[in-house]
């Protein structure tokens, strides 16, 4: 299954950026690093991803608007594909725009146990507070600052002696240990089978006299009175494929569909000489848009004819 494609936004050295990169590296890693960008065009991790491979890009934020920034970072996120965006390190304040494009999407990285000791200075602040424990937490990133939906934390001990700055090393490997699972955590939740698997079922449920059950192995969603309209799979055959099966026409549109999309659309194992077609939801974006318009026609083929005739006003 292909992976989710995260750009980075980085200030400074981009240490919790190459925690992020290397542990992408994994096989079983479900996203990538597509992007490495930065207000700073001297950032120091900028030379790392480059040198790694990733596409970065820089621009001084100097004499523009949040916004207008903002904007030229997006487009930049655009053009490389990117599903997250995950700031490591980020020093500027994101504008409401931006937020709201990504919400969800967007995750930080803060060096407290929040909400405790947001913003700036943490580690003297955790000092001067005289507290025991403090550690790093990963959130939802929202308009207020360091306020998001928290998504995971690690603990890290105050010990006697501390300073701020023998205290943000071992936070430091806090970060590095906690971001690149939560990052996974966060895309697999976003992007996987079960996932897919719900946003299908709404959309098929949602057709007259719909109904859902399992057949063949998989969820199979059929007209009460009628045939089945669809199918949503997910590794059936041990490929790694996850798809929705739906009816064409006929098999010749079924090999012209192939033939004008091969990413998208594919011709299904004991399914595919009866003319269903396989459209693939494991290749990034979906378009759903399609996979409705799909649900509908087969719908329409598979209801009794008693029932068909009400989709046109449905």
């Amino acid at each position: 299954m292909p992976r989710a494609r995260v750009g980075v936004l980085i200030s400074g050295t981009g240490s919790n950026m190459a925690a992020l990169l290397y542990a992408s590296r994994a096989d079983d890693c479900p996203y990538e690093i597509v992007l490495v960008a930065s207000n700073v065009p001297s950032a120091p991790g900028l030379a790392l991803a480059a040198a790694e491979g990733v596409p970065v890009f820089a621009r001084d934020h100097k004499g523009l608007k949040r916004a207008e920034f903002d904007a030229l970072i997006d487009a930049e996120l655009a053009r490389h594909g990117a599903e997250f965006v995950a700031l490591a390190g980020y020093m500027r304040l994101l504008s409401p725009a931006f937020v709201a494009k990504w919400q969800g999407r967007c995750l930080n990285i803060h060096p407290s146990l929040l909400p405790a000791h947001k913003g700036l200075d943490v580690h003297e602040a955790v000092l001067a507070a005289g507290d025991a424990v403090t550690g790093a937490t990963v959130h939802l990133v929202t308009p207020e600052l360091d306020d998001g939906p928290i998504l995971g934390q690690t603990r890290v001990a105050v010990l006697p002696g501390d300073t701020a700055a023998s205290l943000a090393v071992r936070v430091h490997y806090a970060e590095h240990q906690l971001y690149p699972r939560v990052l996974a955590r966060l895309v697999a939740e976003r992007t996987g089978p079960e996932v897919l698997l719900a946003r299908v079922r709404a959309l098929a449920l949602a057709l007259p006299a719909a109904e859902e059950k399992l057949s063949h192995g998989m969820n199979g969603f059929f007209v009460t009175g009628g045939k089945f309209f669809g199918y949503f799979l997910s590794n059936h055959h041990g490929d790694g494929i996850t798809a929705l099966l739906v009816k064409t026409s006929e098999v010749e549109e079924q090999a012209q569909l192939i033939d004008q999309d091969p990413e998208l659309y594919y011709r299904p194992a004991y399914f595919g000489p009866s003319g269903w077609i396989g459209i693939r939801l494991d290749m990034g974006d979906v378009d759903w848009d399609n996979v409705e318009a799909w649900l509908a026609r087969s719908w329409q083929v598979s209801a009794p004819k008693r029932l068909a005739r009400i989709l046109a006003d449905f």
